[in-house]
């Protein structure tokens, strides 16, 4: 690999969104994603607050959802998760659309709940992922997707929530990388489970992935690089 691991590590959204994972839990996998320098953690809204509290001296940025994992929520209530989760220290937040909208075609309405929510997060200091979910839509609803992201000024599209029916496929990858001006970047997630995998997406465009075996693929990537290995204890 011409690779440094940073370049990796810097890849990964370590996921915590499991709903079965305890406080202990939440903090064990911010203590892991510090330990193995990784790009932030995607945390459930409600351990926000402390997830922002272990990471502050690290250089792991505090994510979380808005309108997960279904997108169903009304826009009001996208934009209260949103205010709370700013208030609380994330810094990138993840958001559902409108799944059932975009499915009825109704992009207009999807794109004005996307540009409220990004420009509320832009304000707050905030990046915004986009989630489509596109296990549920035809290509033609990917790309109008794509246009309404562009036009909201997101910073990246995502392809997934991980709880649908599929995950990060290449040739979502390929059309969303296509279709996405050069400065919105690409998220996969669902189905990025070992090195070689995120080394693909990686090839396909993506600047980071949501992982849950972070520490199976980065313990990996050291010892391809010849790094020492990081114990957890």
């Amino acid at each position: 690999m011409n690779l440094e691991y940073r370049d990796l590590s810097k890849m990964i959204d370590h996921s915590l969104l499991n709903p079965t994972l305890t406080p202990a839990d939440l903090e064990n996998g911010c203590r892991l994603a510090a330990v193995f320098d990784v790009a932030s953690v995607c945390i459930m809204p409600f351990a926000v607050a402390a997830a922002s509290a272990t990471l502050s001296d690290t250089d792991v940025a505090v994510g979380t959802t808005i309108g997960f994992p279904h997108g169903g929520h009304t826009t009001t209530a996208k934009v209260v998760e949103a205010e709370q989760a700013l208030k609380d220290g994330a810094v990138e937040l993840d958001m559902v659309i409108n799944i059932p909208l975009a499915l009825a075609g109704r992009f207009d309405e999807v794109g004005r709940e996307v540009e409220t929510l990004a420009s509320l997060i832009h304000k707050g200091g905030a990046k915004i992922k986009v989630i489509f979910e596109n296990c549920y839509l035809n290509d033609e609803a990917k790309i109008a997707l794509c246009g309404v992201c562009a036009e909201a000024g997101v910073d990246w599209v995502k392809t997934s929530t991980g709880f649908g029916d599929g995950g990060a496929t290449d040739s979502d990858l390929k059309l969303m990388r296509a279709h996405s001006p050069e400065n919105i970047q690409v998220k996969a997630a669902g189905g990025v489970r070992t090195l070689d995998r995120l080394l693909e997406v990686r090839a396909l465009g993506c600047s980071r992935a949501g992982a849950t075996r972070t520490a199976s693929i980065l313990a990996e990537a050291r010892s391809r690089l010849g790094l020492e290995p990081i114990s957890l204890a």
